[in-house]
């Protein structure tokens, strides 16, 4: 997709529900939708998402996914960031949901954005504070690999392995 508008298909504005048409408002910008009877422009906007590299027992803590997309593969624990949620509370709150694992945040590892994609990954180092490692309800399996034993071709999305990459060539031994 070449256009990020393509991405999400709005109908009606959220304003007044007149009908919502793309229109080229600054030369350079992409297309935005505009509403033809108020004029509202309705920017779409990215979403934030995060995710957690959880040094454990020698490897890292991955788990892998129960729901859509990437079901079946897997992924460092993470997921959206909530509106008004403070980013570094939504990488402990997305962990434990996952893992039943508490973590501290220590480090902001790398921020991961594509084009034409609607989504950016902050990643985090965090550490192992307390709880018991086991599968959230969105999670089939949580476990720890060791480095050498992470499952790249199992790896559902790019900004896991990126940031697996990484912190492997950061703190990996």
């Amino acid at each position: 997709m070449s256009d990020m508008q393509d991405y999400v298909t709005y109908k009606f504005c959220p304003q007044c529900g007149g009908g919502l048409e793309k229109r080229l408002i600054k030369p350079g910008e992409p297309q935005r939708l505009v509403c033809t009877a108020c004029g509202f422009i309705f920017y779409l906007d990215p979403k934030l998402s995060v995710i957690a590299v959880i040094p454990m027992d020698g490897g890292v803590v991955m788990v892998r996914r129960a729901i859509d997309p990437g079901y079946g593969l897997w992924v460092v624990p993470g997921g959206f960031v909530d509106m008004g949620e403070v980013v570094e509370a939504a990488v402990v709150r997305e962990t434990r949901e996952e893992t039943f694992l508490t973590v501290r945040p220590l480090r902001l590892l790398n921020i991961y954005s594509y084009p034409d994609r609607p989504t950016i990954i902050a990643a985090y180092v965090t550490e192992y504070v307390s709880g018991e490692l086991g599968a959230g309800d969105e999670t089939l399996e949580a476990r720890v690999f060791k480095l050498r034993e992470i499952p790249w071709p199992q790896i559902a999305f790019s900004s896991t392995q990126g940031a697996l990459r990484e912190y492997i060539s950061r703190y990996g031994k």
